[in-house]
């Protein structure tokens, strides 16, 4: 069995994913400490925001180091 290269839009797409995902991990573990920690709904959308900002500032900072 043969396996091609991915194409150039896959590969876009792919990573395009992988930076959401990483987004999202972040931001979601951030309120999932913040409920571990007893946090009230503020506290935790506060702790989900921050987390995906966070997520956001760490993909970008990965994706410029590795250019």
């Amino acid at each position: 069995m043969m396996v091609t290269p991915m194409s150039r839009e896959d590969r876009s797409s792919a990573m395009s994913r992988l930076k959401i995902a990483i987004v999202l991990l972040v931001g979601v573990s951030g309120g999932l400490i913040a409920f571990q920690s007893g946090a009230d709904t503020v506290g935790m959308l506060a702790a989900t925001v921050s987390g995906l900002l966070l997520g956001v500032l760490l993909t970008w900072y990965l994706t410029w180091i590795t250019r």
